[in-house]
């Protein structure tokens, strides 16, 4: 009984990591690409006209 639970615990704890770096790898690539179109938007400002 125990060394299934060792067995469970070992395999959600490989599981959570590969989420989180996972997550993390999504999150700064939406964060670079967040950049790089906001600096996008702020250069051609000054073209707009109304």
């Amino acid at each position: 009984m125990e060394e299934k639970t060792y067995k469970t615990m070992g395999g959600a704890g490989a599981m959570n990591i590969a989420i989180g770096v996972v997550a993390l790898v999504a999150g700064v690539a939406s964060g670079v690409l967040l950049i790089i179109s906001g600096a996008k938007l702020l250069a051609g400002r000054s073209k707009i006209l109304f």
